[in-house]
């Protein structure tokens, strides 16, 4: 699961950046959720809500924290008394310190998957990852990764020992073959960013949805927001999605589950993160583990609908 969502309003370059506002009580329920249905990696980051997802995530997992494999990022530097976010800092002693401050709003001794979150210049990366690996040597983390689209930079990031994975976007509209390709070439698990479409896959919204100006997807101006426009589902993205609704929900799965299924279908290495906020989303997006992969034939017919 995904934990952007729970960390609540946060701002980045004047504009929104959270999913609005939240309720940590039912955040709480909804991890706990997620959890009892076979959930086992949480990923979070330590700029979403400006630390607060880590913070409810402390709640979340007490007395728990060894059923799951915690993945958070580091790169963005914020103030949590403003939640804004700041800048960029890749420098070994912000990385040192971003680390152990995320370690402390989670209640943990060490993070499984330290990944990060921002762009750095091919330059920076050996530094980058000489830090990494003191940290691994530290105990404090136990791996690495990129959250990136980039294949050549997941590629430099793959140099480093403990480097376990890459994070990029893949859903059943938006293909990633290079992606899954680097990380079949280097052994990286795939874990993959907006596997919801940001909430368009999860059947909730049509035509005449509004969302709240407090909402990343609200807002406007954000260019990565490419399924909503103004707070508005994109139209494109709807024709897409009604063309294949059918396959997505056969077999009695509920659409959520169907795009997930897309997407443990794609490759034996991908790890969907949907977000949620409820105990019910949490259910619907788990019912996936038991749906099991779409057929090699289904992911033919999305191809072909879709004409690709």
């Amino acid at each position: 699961m995904g934990a952007w969502a729970i960390g609540g309003p946060f701002s980045a370059r004047g504009r929104e950046a959270g999913w609005g506002e939240v309720d940590d009580d039912e955040s709480v329920a909804a991890v706990r959720q997620a959890l009892d249905l076979g959930v086992t990696l949480i990923d979070t980051a330590d700029t979403y809500g400006a630390g607060h997802s880590e913070r409810v995530l402390r709640r979340a997992l007490a007395g728990r924290r060894d059923e799951v494999v915690i993945a958070t990022k580091f790169g963005n530097t914020f103030d949590e008394a403003t939640r804004t976010r700041i800048g960029t800092d890749t420098s070994a002693g912000y990385i040192r310190a971003a680390c152990q401050a995320s370690l402390d709003r989670l209640g943990t001794d060490r993070i499984d998957l330290y990944q990060l979150h921002c762009d750095a210049e091919p330059e920076q990366v050996d530094d980058i990852l000489a830090t990494l690996e003191s940290l691994v040597d530290s105990g404090l983390i136990r791996g690495y990764g990129w959250s990136t689209d980039d294949p050549g930079k997941t590629a430099a990031f793959a140099a480093g020992p403990h480097c376990a994975a890459t994070q990029h976007v893949l859903n059943v509209f938006e293909d990633a073959p290079d992606m899954l390709a680097v990380c079949d070439k280097h052994d990286l698990a795939s874990i993959n960013r907006a596997p919801l479409a940001m909430g368009l896959l999860g059947g909730k919204y049509g035509r005449d949805s509004q969302l709240a100006a407090r909402d990343v997807r609200g807002t406007g101006g954000q260019t990565w927001v490419a399924y909503f426009q103004d707070g508005r589902p994109s139209p494109e993205f709807l024709r897409r999605l009604d063309a294949i609704r059918d396959v997505l929900t056969g077999a009695g799965r509920t659409l959520a589950q169907g795009a997930l299924g897309w997407i443990l279908a794609r490759s034996p290495r991908t790890v969907p993160i949907p977000g949620i906020r409820t105990p019910a989303q949490a259910k619907d997006n788990a019912g996936a583990l038991a749906a099991g992969p779409l057929t090699p034939a289904q992911l033919a017919e999305i191809d072909r609908l879709l004409e690709r």
